[in-house]
C-alpha cells in the first residue's frame, strides 16, 4: 500500500521546479525535477519521486498512467483509482503522473502492461533493479 501521509505545504513562492532534498538525482545522474504536483506525488508528498530509507516501496518511477496500468495495480491489491478523502488521495486516472514503486513497474513490465515513464524525473535508485536500456524503452522524454 502507498504511504499517504501529509504533504509538504509550499507557498506559492516557495514552489521550485526540482526536488526538496536537492543531492537527490535522476537516472542520468541530474538534479531529480518535479513529476507531478497535480494531483501530489512522491513518498514525502513533495511531487518529487525521492527517496529515502523509509521509503520501503521505493517510489522512484515517475510513470504516466494508463488504465491498463491501473487495472493491474487494483489486480494487485494496490488500487490508485479509487479516491481516499481521507488521506488527500484524489485517486488516479489515465494521463495523470505518478511517482511509482520501482517493484511494482517491475511487475507490470513482466506483465507486459508498464506504463510510460519520465526517466529525467525517475530516481537513479529505480536502476538498482532495472537497466536503464529497459527504461528508454518506455521513455516518454528520452529519444
Amino acid at each position: 500500500m502507498f504511504y499517504f501521509g501529509q504533504a509538504r505545504t509550499y507557498s506559492h513562492d516557495e514552489k521550485k521546479s526540482y526536488n526538496y532534498f536537492m543531492d537527490q538525482l535522476n537516472v542520468f545522474g541530474e538534479v531529480l525535477p518535479i513529476c507531478c504536483e497535480e494531483p501530489m506525488t512522491g513518498f514525502t508528498r513533495s511531487g518529487s519521486c525521492e527517496t529515502m530509507d523509509q521509503d520501503h516501496g521505493m517510489h522512484t518511477v515517475c510513470a504516466h498512467m494508463t488504465d491498463e496500468f491501473l487495472a493491474f495495480s487494483k489486480s494487485q491489491g494496490n488500487d490508485l483509482s479509487t479516491p481516499m478523502p481521507e488521506y488527500g488521495f484524489p485517486g488516479l486516472k489515465d494521463g495523470d503522473d505518478w511517482c511509482l514503486c520501482a517493484p511494482r513497474w517491475v511487475e507490470a513490465y513482466e506483465a507486459n502492461c508498464a506504463p510510460k515513464i519520465y526517466l529525467t524525473k525517475t530516481h537513479e535508485k529505480t536502476l538498482e533493479l532495472v537497466p536503464l536500456k529497459i527504461l528508454r524503452e518506455y521513455a516518454l522524454d528520452i529519444n
